[in-house]
């Protein structure tokens, strides 16, 4: 029998315990599959009755769906609690003498913990542990292990949202439940996960290695250990890998690897295959981690977006681009700097794809429209049903099918929508096709972080290299500078630049021949003005036309220049907020001049700036200008907004998840007065979800800011763009406006802001 997903502790097996000691004939069935975990079993018997619109007990309810969670179709599984919910209402909330109140909040809590969601889970837990403790239901037989399923939820999610001081108390009042020698085996797993989720391996090692954490001889004998058996098998090795027991990790890690199911548990089995190689590094087995690394990265890109649920249940979310970033450096090391690179734009890719796993409403664009979102969605049920059958699949060839049915419809889709799918699933241009992009006048920097280390790739049309910098504690040396920019302080805005530009860029600097640079920031670097770095006697920005790629790969969406007629400009100036302190009048000013500039110009001001107009009025534009106020959300990066004016139809906040359901055909996109953020430097990739969201809008160029600009210097700096840009390239047009606010206002706080993404020309 394939393996089974463990859902919500032994509850299932204690309530057919319970059910077979009482010889309750009706549901003894069920129950023996329910001991063995054989919910497909449990499937086949009840969802035919239920679609039939049979009536079921609030029991075959739990049971059908605890068993959808465990096959992880989790759509069903809250719909059948949601009917477990309503059996309950209507009184249907007892067995064998014990409640089932709680059932429902404690299937939606797993599932929403399955889904990434903690704080979904966090309020069903909460709300089960409350029902759980009224009425009397302290005394019931299920008490301690519906309490300990409860704890299992909350603990893990408050955890994994980063609520340490919550996981903690939580864990703790486990630690202190009473048990059976039923209870044991859940009550220490859910501990090990916690402990797991807070990352303090040493507790989660005690936990799992506590003798009550097996499960007793006489139990086992009614159900498949394995449903059990790899995740505490990975918990107990990851445990030891990481509080430095390295031989018995290896051990635990071989026969976790060498365990025929393992494949069934994808956010298990690239974490193995993650530590395995690593280990195998240390011992000098090059070409071995290079084939788990390879295998681990193959399995991440299988999944869209599934691979994070188990990861709830075991407590641990792995951070995926450490596979990529494992392999890359093994890669530069051998100087195979192509293959390298092409991993590269595949960690981006993916972490893309998981930035936008939760978007619903992502715009389909084309002449096939219908067609291709008839292929997403063949897709996404195939992806679904390929979760199903790896878990449920008694022979290999329904397993073959359906992946053949995924890598078709993958392909399907590639050839139908190119940008669409890099959107769905990690594809990527090979390296050589990425270098035909490349003009012979410019040069391609793409800077990578594999863990502390730095590299920067340098393409040209021809050639490739890569180099290892000296960038020692980048993150803080560029807070430092940003530190400098709020403040004006040029001496020490320099000292930095100066730091900076011997760590990232000294090095390259003699391979550049070409007075253009196509520039592909990674991490911190998204923060940096890399026009403003400085070798002590002259900015880049003085040598270089500058522009910005989200990834390598995007050279191949960006659409070529309409041979059309010129269709104006749409001009958003100073959205009125309701707040006197947003109001940027400057900013008003600058809407007006630029509409003077630009023929056949629609300058909207005030009221009229709002997000509704943007939306109706986008698409009929070749330039859309937007001098309005904008904010980053360092927490939830697609929420990161601009400030347009509300009306009845919308609230004003032009989202950057609103992006991708936006339909634009802009040459170019210009956020005149949008902002970042100019206080804590993060990872830096979270921008991508912005930028990238205009540029599949059907935006050729962006322009935005670092930080929030000066709105007189601003307007100035803006209309000498619009004027040179009659006459020259966006990089060379912005390039030049930028040096003649230079002039006028040195500190770089005026004119470094601003960056060109996407195409030049």
């Amino acid at each position: 029998m394939k393996l089974k997903k463990y859902s919500t502790g032994l509850t299932i097996l204690l309530l057919s315990c319970f059910l077979l000691s009482c010889s309750l004939s009706k549901d003894i069935t069920l129950s023996r599959y329910a001991q063995k975990q054989q919910i497909h079993e449990i499937i086949n018997i009840l969802q035919p009755g239920l679609d039939e619109g049979d009536t079921m007990s609030s029991f075959q309810l739990y049971l059908l769906s605890a068993s959808y969670i465990g096959i992880r179709n989790f759509n069903k599984a809250l719909a059948t609690a949601d009917l477990l919910q309503k059996q309950i209402d209507k009184g249907d909330r007892t067995l064998v003498g014990s409640d089932l109140t709680v059932y429902p909040q404690i299937l939606r809590g797993s599932v929403y913990l399955n889904q990434g969601e903690p704080q979904k889970a966090i309020q069903e837990g909460t709300l089960a542990y409350k029902l759980l403790h009224e009425e009397g239901r302290e005394k019931s037989g299920f008490y301690t292990s519906q309490l300990i399923d409860i704890y299992d939820i909350l603990g893990v999610a408050h955890a994994l949202s980063g609520n340490k001081v919550d996981a903690q108390r939580i864990a703790y009042s486990l630690k202190n439940v009473s048990i059976t020698i039923m209870n044991g085996p859940p009550k220490y797993s859910a501990l090990a996960r916690i402990y797991m989720a807070l990352k303090e391996y040493d507790h989660a090692l005690t936990a799992i290695k506590n003798p009550d954490a097996k499960v007793p001889g006489l139990t086992a004998a009614f159900y498949d250990q394995t449903f059990q058996e790899i995740p505490n098998l990975y918990i107990l090795s990851k445990s030891l890998y990481e509080t430095g027991h390295i031989k018995e990790a290896t051990e635990g890690y071989d026969q976790l690897l060498g365990h025929p199911q393992i494949e069934q548990i994808g956010a298990i089995y690239w974490i193995v295959l993650l530590d395995r190689a690593k280990i195998a590094l240390a011992e000098g087995q090059k070409s071995v981690a290079e084939g788990m690394l390879k295998k681990a990265i193959d399995v991440i890109e299988k999944s869209r977006s599934s691979i994070n649920s188990e990861a709830g249940r075991i407590g641990f979310v792995g951070d995926k681009q450490a596979a990529y970033a494992e392999l890359t450096a093994l890669l530069l090391a051998n100087n195979r700097y192509a293959e390298a690179f092409a991993y590269v734009e595949r960690a981006k890719a993916r972490a893309l794809v998981d930035l936008l796993a939760s978007q619903k409403n992502i715009n389909v664009r084309g002449g096939q429209t219908e067609q291709i979102k008839t292929t997403l969605a063949q897709l996404t049920k195939a992806e679904n049903d390929l979760t199903v059958v790896t878990q449920l699949a008694e022979d290999k060839e329904s397993l073959r099918k359906t992946r053949s049915v995924v890598v078709t419809l993958k392909k399907d889709l590639q050839e139908k929508a190119p940008e669409l799918a890099a959107l769905v699933s990690v594809m990527t241009l090979a390296t050589a096709e990425i270098q035909s992009k490349i003009k012979d006048d410019e040069t391609l920097l793409e800077f990578y972080c594999a863990g502390k280390d730095w590299y920067v790739f340098i393409l040209t049309g021809k050639t490739i290299v890569a180099q290892q910098l000296p960038a020692a504690d980048l993150e803080n040396t560029i807070d430092a500078l940003r530190k400098n920019i709020a403040t004006r302080n040029l001496p020490g805005f320099n000292q930095y630049s100066r730091t900076l530009y011997r760590q990232i860029f000294a090095l390259a600097a003699p391979v550049i021949k070409t007075k253009r640079l196509i520039i592909v920031p990674h991490g911190a670097l998204h923060y940096l003005p890399f026009a403003a770095l400085t070798d002590g006697n002259e900015y880049l920005i003085d040598r270089f036309s500058i522009r910005m790629l989200p990834s390598a790969s995007v050279l191949s969406f960006i659409k070529e220049r309409a041979n059309q007629e010129d269709r104006g400009a749409l001009i958003f100036g100073n959205p009125k907020l309701d707040d006197p302190k947003y109001d940027l009048k400057f900013a008003q000013d600058e809407a007006i001049a630029i509409g003077k500039i630009i023929p056949k110009s629609n300058v909207l001001l005030r009221s009229e700036a709002s997000k509704t107009n943007l939306q109706n009025l986008g698409s009929k534009y070749s330039i859309i200008h937007l001098a309005a106020h904008g904010l980053f959300d360092l927490e939830k990066p697609l929420n990161s907004a601009l400030l347009l004016t509300a009306d009845r139809n919308n609230d004003g906040l032009l989202k950057a998840g609103d992006l991708y359901s936006l339909s634009l055909s802009a040459d170019l996109v210009t956020l005149s007065a949008c902002e970042t953020a100019l206080g804590k430097v993060v990872t830096g990739d979270d921008v991508v979800g912005f930028t990238r969201g205009f540029l599949y809008a059907g935006t050729r160029s962006l322009i935005s800011s670092l930080w929030q600009v000066d709105d007189e210097a601003t307007r100035n700096l803006m209309v000498n763009f619009y004027t040179n840009l009659s006459s020259m390239s966006k990089d060379e047009a912005l390039r030049l406006a930028q040096l003649k606010t230079k002039k006028q206002y040195p500190h770089p706080y005026y004119w470094a802001a601003f960056l060109l993404t996407g195409s030049a020309i």
